[in-house]
């Protein structure tokens, strides 16, 4: 194989994004991003987010977020300090619209974040609201002069200037991250859908920006090797373990250990019917590749039962559901998969559905069938890197819901069902092309008839987990198939000795994971995982938080993406 540049790996041989900040001193220094329409946000969703640490006990001012002359007014984030106790205050048309304190300026590292979520503006400081929720239909526009960092939005005023360190800020138009309390990022901040500046975040250059804008830096202000300590997020990325020869400071030979990193991937279950007979919003996650231990992550925006979830690398969309139950709905949440957090608002599907079959590629989620209350044949499809309504993409086979979805990066799989006649289990397996629109084709069978299974990949084969064949109630197989060829399903193996029905399973790249379902009139949460390339039974690796079963369930790592 040869030996690697440690620069083309680390990412250092250029000024592209890497772990550190911008220092500022207090006289004068600011950043000046080129002007882009990027920064026209409108009334749209937006999240503003960056550390800071600073010890200044006078005001100072990190972001001038766009100064826009006359007509339109101004918009600033203002951080105003008193000596012995922080301010911090949110202007918009000159004027204080949130303001709140909080310890900040103790020469520690503290995370900040501004989002609008429809006409809700809200600020947070470490992941708790500072302030109140100020409710404005205002339009934020593009400034002339460019976006400004380190300054009050004019900096010809002198006023406020930054005196201490800016790290990882990043903006999204039309993406907010955060409405309610989180636990801030870990990971240093990455480019995820709708980012529009990444910066302040590069040990060698001021000016370096991860969507390619130009900086400026004026005055004094400087790249700096201090940095939050933030980690890097090797979910979809590759770390070598193993002895390391390096030969100069600029080669090295490639580690002769395995990569034990790969496959890693963070897998995440929602909802669910509790044993009180009701649903719940419990978001968990595991890390797949480290075991089984359910960790909690956040909630839905409202209790759900049956609703299903699709992802990419960076984001989760759950969508419909029984929201409460017996109602069904239409409602279609999101997540950053990296992080922890509240799931906001996605957008709608195209009508209340609960137990749809799911499939996801890197850039499109799409939702097979349901029951509303009668069992439907709708595709829809979304665009999971944009917020909005989902669109029609044709119909499956039959009426139907409790299909599992699965896939590759180009095919989906959808397979059993309830419906669409007594005895309302079924053995049929469909698949469709994923980034086309259409109606789904006829793949083959499963071994047996069931509805409400699970289904998960790694993008070569696919399998298929337990369900309910009606008799007895609940199934403990696993099946198989080779998801670019067509035909019959053939054994995998069997769930544990517990009789599983309805759970929830997804993957990274070499296990498939199954968690939660129902056994009798017991609730479980069990989570059982099966190496995908070969057959065998599944064995029980750890618990998620709760009980519970009929969760929706996504990767950032299944059916092949990496």
């Amino acid at each position: 194989m040869g030996i690697l540049r440690t620069d083309k790996i680390s990412g250092l041989e250029t000024p592209t994004a890497v772990t550190g900040s911008v220092v500022f001193d207090g006289t004068g220094d600011y950043l000046t991003v080129a002007a882009s329409n990027d920064f026209d946000f409108g009334t749209n969703d937006f999240t503003m987010e960056f550390w800071v640490n600073s010890t200044k006990t006078g005001r100072i001012d990190p972001i001038g977020w766009n100064y826009v002359y006359t007509n339109a007014g101004w918009a600033g984030m203002i951080l105003n300090i008193s000596p012995g106790s922080g301010s911090m205050a949110w202007y918009e048309n000159a004027n204080s619209r949130i303001s709140g304190s909080g310890s900040w300026n103790d020469g520690s590292w503290h995370h900040i974040a501004v989002t609008r979520s429809g006409n809700s503006v809200r600020m947070f400081l470490d992941g708790t609201q500072i302030g109140s929720t100020y409710t404005t239909s205002h339009s934020y526009g593009a400034a002339s002069s460019g976006f400004i960092i380190g300054t009050i939005a004019d900096p010809n005023t002198g006023s406020g200037p930054m005196d201490g360190h800016i790290s990882n800020l990043r903006l999204l138009k039309g993406t907010v991250l955060y409405t309610s309390e989180f636990t801030p990022p870990v990971h240093e901040l990455e480019v995820i859908g709708d980012t529009v500046l990444l910066c302040c975040n590069n040990s060698d250059s001021a000016g370096a920006d991860g969507t390619g804008k130009t900086i400026t830096a004026n005055g004094d202000a400087a790249a700096s090797s201090v940095s939050p300590g933030l980690t890097r997020d090797f979910t979809s990325g590759t770390e070598f373990s193993g002895v390391t020869v390096f030969d100069t400071q600029g080669y090295f030979v490639p580690p002769s250990g395995t990569t034990e990193q790969r496959g890693r991937g963070r897998g995440l279950w929602a909802g669910g019917d509790n044993p009180g007979g009701g649903d719940t919003k419990i978001i968990d996650f595991i890390q797949i590749q480290s075991g089984g231990i359910g960790l909690d992550f956040g909630d839905l925006t409202v209790s759900s039962n049956q609703t299903r979830g699709v992802s990419s690398f960076t984001r989760g969309v759950f969508g419909g559901g029984r929201r409460p139950h017996p109602a069904t709905s239409n409602i279609m949440d999101y997540v950053t998969i990296a992080t922890t957090s509240n799931a906001v608002d996605f957008g709608d599907l195209t009508d209340d559905r609960a137990g749809s079959g799911e499939i996801s590629s890197s850039t499109r989620g799409i939702f097979a069938a349901g029951y509303n209350p009668a069992n439907t044949n709708t595709i829809d499809f979304i665009t999971i890197a944009s917020l909005g309504n989902a669109q029609d993409f044709g119909d499956t086979v039959n009426t139907a819901n409790g299909m599992a979805g699965t896939q590759s990066q180009t095919r989906g799989i959808l397979a059993g069902a309830n419906g669409p006649s007594s005895p309302n289990a079924s053995n049929v397996i469909q698949f469709l092309t994923i980034a086309t629109t259409g109606n789904a084709q006829d793949f083959g069978d499963l071994t047996d008839s069931r509805h409400s299974a699970s289904g998960t990949s790694n993008g070569i084969r696919a399998i298929f987990m337990g369900g309910d064949h009606l008799s007895p109630a609940a199934d403990t197989t696993i099946d198989y198939i080779t998801i670019s060829t067509t035909g019959n399903a053939q054994d995998f193996g069997d769930l544990e000795t517990i009789t599983i029905g309805t759970g929830g399973a997804t993957s990274d790249k070499i296990r498939g994971v199954f968690a939660l379902g129902y056994s009798g009139s017991a609730h479980l949460n069990v989570i059982q995982q099966v190496t995908i390339a070969t057959t065998g039974d599944a064995v029980q690796i750890g618990d998620l938080t709760a009980l519970r079963h009929q969760p929706g369930c996504l990767s950032d790592t299944h059916g092949g993406l990496s």
